[in-house]
């Protein structure tokens, strides 16, 4: 390969390859790795294009501020364009992305203004809104608007589409594309670029549940009612002004907990880590592929990298704390045991242990108590305010053990006893320790119960 002057130059040229080891019934089912892109997503490719466009027609020039909300990777391809091209960039993004992204954005020099994503359009803190009233409010700034911008499907009908229908050539040709919605830019794009190049390819939606768009594509009836989902990037609560679904023949909806398992069983199974949204498209892929009578070959779109949702979809806690994975249930305080010390899940501590390593692993697993362990049994608890007590005036007691700073009157909770024991715990501003007889099994915190009186709701 030739050595690019710029990372910019890496955009585009993404490989294909086909899935060897899962169920397509009778069709042949091809990855377009979009992941490979050097922000890490597809979007790269119209953050490139819609800067250089507003270039070209002489609206922006570096040094300009540029203003985008974006609720999935269209921030990341426009933070590393503007990076390079010497753009400011402000950009709005709803409270649901993933910790991954903001840090990414963060760190390639964007200003990030969180808001929130249980709010739709025409509300004053909808991101897209609210990006749109920063912009006008920002002396000289310029408002990208990828929902509304024809540069955005231009990156498709003229780049990600023919380029799909060259490396597809070499098997035969494409009979059907599986995509996901947000700005409707891929798939406007790629329906113009088919239209005129292959217009026997056949267009399949895959849509968040609580999306307007699966009922749109299947029924012909625009619906003012959305609910909320947690895969990123993809799903909608209005039709974007750029958006053609005129070749759409058929739309899956998909629920966030198939979308996550899905994408968990990409990697288990072929090797591949992409995001939310690519969980929710090979869901419908599958579905598509598995009801056809004569082969096809079909493609679904890897949109980005599964390095985004490391804290999120492929973190089992985090998918037993939504209720996305099943844990055994035991009709008993076991059950809202988040980390149980049976499994090796619970954090611990020694008491000889340093109160220093103590401070390290709370910081390192995001908790906020440790419990003290002599061999198997329970000898104490250790939180954040007493290790705070014992060092604070004298930070060299951070080499203390954990001993001279943990509480080893113990108020342990019975496992059988009813939830509603958890309250007191609770109102004394303890965790509660959840012991069979003498046997430590684990401890619940208040967001524990509140994820569990979650789920029951659920």
């Amino acid at each position: 390969m030739p050595i690019a002057t710029s990372v910019l130059d890496l955009i585009g040229n993404t490989p294909i390859v086909k899935a060897q080891h899962l169920d397509t019934g009778v069709c042949e089912l091809y990855f377009k790795l979009e992941s490979q892109n050097p922000g890490g997503s597809i979007k790269d490719r119209i953050g490139l294009q819609m800067i250089a466009a507003a270039e070209a027609r002489g609206d922006i020039q570096p040094g300009d501020t540029l203003v985008e909300g974006t609720a999935g990777n269209t921030g990341l391809g426009l933070a590393l364009v503007a990076q390079q091209k010497g753009y400011k960039l402000i950009l709005v993004v709803p409270d649901k992305m993933s910790r991954e992204k903001i840090f990414n954005l963060k760190a390639m020099g964007a200003q990030v203004v969180l808001t929130r994503s249980d709010v739709a359009k025409g509300h004053p803190d909808y991101y897209q809104d609210l990006a749109e009233r920063l912009a006008r409010e920002t002396p000289g700034a310029y408002f990208i608007n990828q929902f509304g911008n024809p540069d955005n499907p231009a990156a498709h009908e003229h780049g990600t589409g023919p380029e799909i229908l060259a490396q597809m050539a070499e098997v035969g040709g494409l009979d059907a594309i599986v995509f996901g919605c947000g700005s409707s830019g891929t798939m406007t794009g790629l329906s113009r670029c088919f239209a005129r190049l292959s217009p026997h390819t056949e267009l399949v939606l895959a849509d968040p549940v609580g999306s307007i768009l699966t009922e749109y594509i299947n029924e012909g009836t625009l619906s003012d009612k959305s609910a909320s989902w947690m895969v990123e990037g993809i799903g909608e609560d209005f039709l974007p002004p750029i958006s053609d679904f005129s070749r759409v023949t058929k739309a899956y909806a998909i629920s966030d907990k198939e979308s996550f398992l899905t994408a968990r069983m990409l990697l288990e199974k072929e090797g591949i880590l992409g995001g939310s949204s690519t969980g929710t498209q090979l869901a419908a892929a599958l579905k598509y592929c598995r009801e056809q009578t004569t082969p096809k070959r079909v493609l679904v779109l890897v949109c980005d990298t599964g390095n985004k949702y490391l804290s999120k979809m492929y973190n089992d806690y985090w998918m037993l704390d939504n209720g996305f994975l099943e844990r055994e249930q035991h009709g008993d305080l076991r059950d809202l045991i988040l980390r149980p010390f049976s499994q090796r899940d619970t954090v611990v501590v020694g008491p000889d242990d340093l109160l220093v390593t103590a401070y390290q692993r709370m910081k390192l697993y995001d908790v906020s108590q440790l419990p003290v362990m002599a061999d198997d049994q329970l000898v104490g608890i250790l939180d954040e305010s007493d290790a705070l007590l014992h060092v604070y005036g004298d930070e060299a007691r951070f080499r203390d053990p954990v001993s001279t700073a943990m509480v080893s009157k113990l108020d342990k909770v019975d496992v059988r006893a009813p939830i509603e024991a958890l309250l007191p715990v609770f109102d004394r501003g303890h965790v509660a320790i959840i012991a069979d007889g003498d046997h430590f099994l684990g401890l619940i915190t208040r967001i524990d119960l509140l994820n569990h009186l979650r789920r029951r709701v659920e």
